[in-house]
């Protein structure tokens, strides 16, 4: 969250609605580059619809996946988060006329909690009513001059031909990724109650998990930046393929195990089921998942305090991976269990389970002596 007081708004007068200030500002949006243009739906005038066109204009899913205190989706707290975490600085909003003094609140609030440069349109001569009522306790300018408001839409450089894409791998493409191989294990493993600050993870009973190369990383960011807007759900299965960690082992860390400045996450193991409470490293791939999930956790601090999913919401987190098509190694065809069509995310598991029996078996045995 900002710790300054963010830029002034900045308000464009188009007052005679000219199609190059739409152009302009529409050419001004480049995600990666930090610039938003938000051109909300026509007829729709509730605050869950801005925020949902907010995070189809972060190229995410609008809606959210699961089941909300009180039925209300977090979208605008999800929206923050992302917004946060990415992190874009600039957002430009065409149509501002047409916001409600609510709406228009809730994009000055969205300024207040992340810092953005938010720039308002207003097709009109004249500001409407509700947006003049909305800005009387926000700081903001006034400009009807087309390039000082392109300096607005871009920033303070100018724009530069963007480097063309790496060619992405077909999409329905599956990564087999084995750091997911344990996703679905049944750990018995609690939060720890008190504040635990654990040492560095230190793989005694099992091996870490290979890291993604920076091309395999790439991809798997992508994806899971399409798939899901929800940050708990995208955040967890990045968590699961830099710790190995299982869903009920993720399901112990808060927002405060996450340290962004270290680039830790601290998982909890009282038990010691595993490694005990450790502390992993996080690629910067990865970074960007966990911020908008500790993000997102403290401005819905008021439902839960979870930083990823919980265990009640596997079926949702396995459907998000399988959308990403991001998967753990999957049997040989003449060992499946089902079609070949569906993933596997137990196939570990039973083979652990079945040595184990086995070796009990073996133990059993009466002596021949």
């Amino acid at each position: 969250m900002p710790l300054t007081a963010p830029p002034p708004v900045t308000v464009v007068i188009d007052r005679h609605d000219d199609a190059i200030h739409t152009h302009t500002a529409l050419a001004a949006h480049h995600p990666p580059s930090g610039r938003i243009t938000l051109h909300p739906g026509p007829g729709t005038t509730s605050e869950t619809g801005l925020a949902h066109d907010l995070l189809a204009a972060l190229e995410k899913p609008p809606l959210l996946p699961g089941r909300f205190p009180g039925g209300r989706q977090p979208a605008w707290e999800a929206a923050t988060a992302w917004i946060t975490a990415l992190p874009v600085t600039r957002l430009t909003v065409l149509r501002a006329h047409r916001l409600t003094a609510r709406r228009a609140m809730r994009l000055l609030q969205l300024r207040t909690l992340t810092g953005i440069h938010l720039t308002l349109v207003c097709h009109r001569p004249h500001l409407p009513a509700a947006l003049h009522q909305a800005l009387q306790a926000a700081d903001h300018t006034l400009t009807t001059d087309l390039q000082t408001a392109r300096r607005h839409y871009y920033g303070a450089t100018a724009p530069i031909p963007q480097p063309a894409d790496e060619p992405a791998r077909p999409a329905n493409r599956w990564l087999t990724l084995p750091a997911l191989d344990r996703l679905v294990s049944y750990d018995s493993l609690r939060p720890c109650d008190a504040p635990c600050t654990p040492p560095p993870i230190v793989w005694r009973h099992r091996p870490p998990p290979t890291p993604l190369t920076p091309y395999a990383a790439q991809h798997v960011a992508h994806r899971l930046h399409e798939v899901t807007a929800h940050p708990r759900l995208a955040a967890t299965v990045a968590a699961a393929l830099i710790t190995g960690a299982s869903l009920q082992q993720l399901a112990t860390a808060r927002p405060r195990d996450y340290d962004d400045a270290a680039a830790t996450l601290a998982l909890h193991d009282r038990a010691r089921y595993t490694d005990g409470c450790a502390a992993y490293p996080v690629p910067p791939w990865a970074g960007v998942f966990l911020r908008a999930a500790a993000c997102f956790a403290r401005l819905v601090s008021g439902q839960d305090q979870e930083l990823f999913a919980a265990p009640g919401n596997r079926a949702l987190l396995l459907r998000v991976a399988e959308t990403a098509r991001l998967r753990p190694p999957q049997p040989p065809a003449a060992r499946r269990q089902g079609p070949a069509s569906r993933v596997e995310w137990d196939w570990l598991e039973r083979q652990e389970a079945h040595r184990y029996e086995a070796m009990l078996a073996v133990r059993a045995r009466p002596s021949r002596r």
